[in-house]
C-alpha cells in the first residue's frame, strides 16, 4: 500500500471515529460526562482528533510534493500523538481519574513532533 493510500485510509478512520465519538459523547455519555465535569475535556479530544485527520488527508493530498520518508514519519508522529493525545482525554473524561491528564502531554509532545516533520517533509 503506497504511503498516500495509507494516510487516506487512517485519516478516514480517525474522521469517522471522530465523528461517532463527537456524537457518542453528546448523547450517550452525557451524563457520565457532566458527572465527571468534563465535558470540556471530551469535546478537546474530539476536536484535536478532527484538526488531525484534516492534518493527514491534507499530507495525502500534497505527498507528490512531500519527501516521502519525512511525511512517513510526519503521519506516524501525527497518528501516534493522535491515540495518546485524544485517548488520554477521552479515558480521563469518562474515568474522571486525573492521573490521565499526566498522559497528554506525551501526545501533544509527538503531535508537536509530527507538525515539524512535516514541515521537514515539504524540503523535497
Amino acid at each position: 500500500m503506497t504511503l498516500q493510500k495509507k494516510l487516506i485510509f487512517i485519516g478516514a478512520l480517525l474522521g469517522g471515529l471522530s465523528v461517532a465519538l463527537g456524537a457518542f459523547g453528546a448523547h450517550a455519555l452525557k451524563q457520565i460526562l457532566s458527572a465527571h465535569g468534563r465535558t470540556d475535556t471530551y469535546e478537546l479530544a474530539v476536536r484535536y482528533q478532527f484538526y488531525h485527520t484534516l492534518a493527514l488527508l491534507i499530507m495525502a493530498a500534497l505527498i507528490d510534493k512531500l519527501n516521502e520518508s519525512k511525511a512517513s514519519w510526519a503521519a506516524f508522529l501525527m497518528t501516534s500523538g493522535t491515540i495518546v493525545f485524544s485517548g488520554s482525554l477521552y479515558i480521563l473524561a469518562l474515568s474522571g481519574k486525573t492521573i490521565w491528564g499526566a498522559v497528554t502531554p506525551i501526545g501533544g509532545v509527538l503531535l508537536i513532533a509530527g507538525w515539524l516533520m512535516f514541515l521537514l517533509s515539504a524540503k523535497k
